[in-house]
C-alpha cells in the first residue's frame, strides 16, 4: 500500500508541478518524488508499512507483489535517469508526461497486488488509460494521433473482453475473489471455463501475445520513442505479473481446461515474434517485435506457474526492462532508426556501443547476462511439468533472435558510417555504463535480487 500512495500522490502533485516549475526542476522533483516510492516500497518489503489500510482481501501485499513493485519503479527510475530529458522534445506538456507515468505506476501496482477481479479491472485500466494518452501525446505527429486511436480501440475491444470474462466467472462462481473459488466436484462448468477464455484473451492483447499482437508494432512504432521504452518495459512486465497471478489464484487447478491454448498460445508468439523481427529495417520496429517474442518466453510463466517460473518471472522482468530501456535510450537520441543508421557507430561512441553489446547479448539470452538465467529459468520449469517439445521449440526460437539482435552488432562493429550522438552527458554514460554492470552481475549472481523473494 505505501508504493500506490505515494506513486498516485506524486502523479498529482507532478499534475500542479508545471505552473510554477522550469523543466529542470520538474525533472528533479519527479526523481526526488520517484525515489520517495522506491524507499517506500522497500520498507514495505521489509515489513514496515505506513498505511494500515483493511482492503478487504482485495489486495495482497506478499513478497511477489513487493518485490516486483521494487523492480518496476527501479527500473522506472533508470528510465528516468536515461531519457528525462528526452520528453522534452515530445511536447510543452513536460511535467503532465512525469504526472501520467506516475498514475500507471500506480495500476502496475494493484495489478501486481489484486486477490480480487474487480481489482485486476481498475489496475489494468489505470495503467492503460495514462498509456493511451502518452502514445498520442507527440499532437504534432499525425504517426502518434494515429497510434493512440489504434491502442484506445485495441485496448477498448480487449477491456470488453474483460468484463464479459469477469460477469461470466461471477456467475458461475458466485464470487470475484480469486482466491475463494469453489467449483462443483467433478466437472468445470462451461459458464466459468468461458469466463477463463475471455480473461485468457483480454490479457493476451494487454502483453502482446499472438495472435492478439497486431496492434503492438504499429502503436510501439507511433508513439514517442521515450514513451515506447516504458511502455514496452515496465509495463509489459506488469501484464505478465497480472496474467501469472490471476492464474496462479484462480486456475491452477484446472490446468486441463486451459494448458493447451496457453501452450499454442507461446509456440504462436514465439514464432510470429521472431520470423518477422528478422526482416525489420527499422531497428525500433525490430525491438516491437522482439518484444512480441519475448513475451513468448515470458508466457511460460503463465503456462507453467511453478515456484521456479515465479523467480524467473521476476528475474525476466528486470533483465529484460534494463536492457531495453538502455536500448531505447540511446535510440530515442538518433536521427535515423534504421539499421544502417548505426553503421559505424562504436568508433564514434566506443563506450556506449558497448553497453549496446551487452544489452543485446541480454536479450537474445547469452550466458554471462541477466537474460540468459531468465530464459532458463523458464526452459527449466517448462521442462519440469513435462512439455519438453515446447522447451526445444522455445530454445529454436531463441536462436533465431540471435540473428536480428547480432545484426545490430555488426552494422554498430563492422560497417564503415559516420553514426554517433548529436548530444551525450557524462551523466548519461555512467548510467548506461551502471545498468549495463548490474545485466551482467544479475546474470551472475541472479539471488542478489531472488533473495528478497524470501526474505
Amino acid at each position: 500500500m505505501n508504493a500506490i500512495i505515494f506513486s498516485a500522490v506524486s502523479g498529482v502533485i507532478m499534475m500542479f508541478s508545471g505552473f510554477g516549475l522550469k523543466n529542470s526542476a520538474v525533472r528533479s522533483l519527479a526523481l526526488a518524488l520517484l525515489s520517495l516510492v522506491i524507499v517506500s516500497a522497500v520498507f514495505e518489503l521489509r515489513g514496515i508499512a505506513f498505511f494500515h489500510i483493511n482492503t478487504g482481501g482485495m489486495l495482497s501485499f506478499d513478497h511477489f507483489a513487493l518485490l516486483f513493485t521494487l523492480i518496476a519503479t527501479v527500473s522506472t527510475l533508470v528510465f528516468f535517469l536515461l531519457s528525462a530529458r528526452d520528453m522534452e522534445k515530445i511536447g510543452l506538456n513536460y511535467s503532465d508526461y512525469f504526472a501520467l507515468i506516475f498514475f500507471v505506476l500506480s495500476g502496475v501496482i494493484i495489478s501486481a497486488s489484486f486477490q480480487s477481479l474487480l481489482m485486476l479491472f481498475l489496475g489494468i485500466e489505470i495503467m492503460s488509460i495514462p498509456l493511451y494518452i502518452l502514445t498520442g501525446s507527440d499532437k504534432r505527429s499525425l504517426k502518434s494521433n494515429e497510434a493512440s486511436l489504434k491502442y484506445f480501440l485495441m485496448g477498448s475491444f480487449s477491456t470488453g473482453l474483460m468484463l464479459m470474462g469477469i460477469a461470466l466467472i461471477y456467475g458461475a462462481a458466485g464470487t470475484f475473489s480469486t482466491v475463494n473459488i469453489i467449483l462443483p466436484e467433478g466437472k468445470v462448468p462451461v459458464l466459468f471455463v468461458t469466463g477463463l477464455l475471455f480473461l485468457l484473451f483480454a490479457l493476451s492483447f494487454k502483453v502482446s501475445a499472438a495472435p492478439f499482437h497486431f496492434w503492438t508494432p504499429d502503436v510501439y512504432d507511433g508513439a514517442p520513442t521515450v514513451i515506447t521504452s516504458f511502455m514496452a518495459t515496465v509495463v509489459k512486465a506488469a501484464g505478465f505479473i497480472a496474467f501469472m497471478r490471476l492464474f496462479s489464484d484462480a486456475f491452477r487447478t484446472i490446468g486441463g481446461e486451459w494448458k493447451l491454448i496457453v501452450a499454442i498460445v507461446v509456440a504462436a508468439t514465439l514464432f510470429i515474434g521472431n520470423i518477422t523481427a528478422v526482416f525489420q529495417q527499422s531497428v525500433k520496429r525490430m525491438l516491437a517485435y522482439s518484444s512480441i517474442s519475448q513475451a513468448g518466453f515470458m508466457m511460460l510463466a503463465v503456462y507453467t506457474l511453478t515456484a521456479e517460473a515465479k523467480e524467473g518471472l521476476l528475474l525476466y522482468g528486470a533483465a529484460y526492462s534494463l536492457a531495453t530501456i538502455g536500448i531505447f535510450a540511446v535510440l530515442a537520441k538518433m536521427k535515423d532508426y534504421t539499421f544502417d543508421g548505426f553503421n559505424g557507430f562504436a568508433k564514434q561512441q566506443p563506450l556506449v556501443a558497448a553497453t549496446l553489446v551487452i544489452f543485446l547479448l541480454s536479450l537474445a539470452g547469452i550466458p554471462l547476462t541477466a537474460g540468459f538465467l531468465s530464459k532458463f529459468y523458464m526452459l527449466s520449469a517448462t521442462v519440469s511439468v513435462g512439455n519438453v517439445w515446447l522447451a526445444v521449440f522455445a530454445v529454436l526460437m531463441a536462436a533465431i533472435s540471435v540473428y536480428y539482435y547480432f545484426r545490430l552488432i555488426q552494422a554498430m562493429y563492422f560497417k564503415d558510417g559516420t553514426a554517433t550522438l548529436p548530444s551525450v552527458s557524462m551523466g548519461f554514460k555512467v548510467t548506461l555504463v551502471a545498468v549495463a554492470a548490474i545485466t551482467v552481475i544479475l546474470g551472475v549472481y541472479p539471488n542478489l535480487l531472488l533473495y528478497w523473494l524470501y526474505f
